[in-house]
């Protein structure tokens, strides 16, 4: 079983822990997901929907950032923007990152513990961090707590039923259940968007790279084997979820 396969085996046993599960990939490789994230969504198919679907220009917050790299992203629209990482280490890579940039902030924590005060911000952002499906509940009612009235849960998951990555994920996940995932978060409220974008890579060497702290050896070389240039396709879940304004009333 690859790394991530193993860290999402052990998630939900974990979050009901109030654990916080280490990331197998960025704890330990931050250079190599540096290339990774430069990789993702080449042609702006994913932003392009998530600025569709909410308005950033309020307060964001993302959760389990890592080492910042979406923060500058956020700040070119956001009135202000925090990232909150559980990794020591990656908070001080993403505040060297943030250095010197207005509005931009970078704070520890986790996202059953957010450390900000409730109804302070806009939206409340994670990408493929903490939110993978049942389980996750602790997290959902503290994004709840800290969302303003009107303001909006953003949850980008990578969508196990698009090949190929898709694929690759469920060959290291044999008990992952993308139908199973789905239900739990069309019952919490949630909106769903599917969405299919493209990772582009400078080089072979820099897309192995990437592919061997995704998955396991076997299932690295079997990626490698099937993709014969430098990029793939890799679909992406977008969950919203919106906080209501005041009382609903029958």
């Amino acid at each position: 079983m690859g790394m991530v396969a193993r860290a999402r085996a052990r998630l939900i046993t974990s979050l009901r822990a109030a654990e916080v599960v280490p990331s197998p990939n960025i704890w330990h490789w931050p250079e190599v997901y540096e290339t990774e994230n430069r990789a993702q969504d080449a042609e702006g198919t994913l932003w392009r929907l998530l600025g569709d679907l909410c308005d950033w220009s309020g307060d964001v917050l993302d959760v389990g950032c890592g080492d910042g790299f979406h923060l500058p992203r956020f700040a070119s629209k956001a009135r202000s923007v925090l990232g909150v990482e559980p990794h020591p280490p990656l908070v001080e890579r993403a505040r060297a990152r943030i250095a010197r940039m207005p509005g931009i902030a970078v704070a520890p924590g986790s996202a059953q513990d957010l450390p900000v005060g409730d109804a302070t911000f806009d939206v409340v952002h994670a990408r493929t961090a903490y939110f993978f499906g049942p389980g996750c509940d602790p997290g959902l009612r503290e994004a709840d707590r800290v969302l303003r009235p009107g303001g909006t849960l953003v949850i980008v998951d990578l969508d196990a039923a698009c090949p190929p990555y898709g694929r690759w994920m469920r060959a290291d996940l044999p008990d992952y259940d993308p139908a199973e995932v789905d239900k739990f978060f069309d019952l919490k409220g949630f909106t769903r968007h599917r969405v299919s974008t493209v990772w582009r890579f400078a080089d072979r060497e820099s897309m192995a790279a990437v592919l061997r702290i995704e998955f396991s050896a076997a299932v690295a070389a079997r990626a490698l084997a099937e993709v014969p240039g430098l990029e793939f396709t890799v679909g992406y879940r977008v969950l919203i979820r919106r906080k209501p304004t005041g009382l609903i009333l029958a």
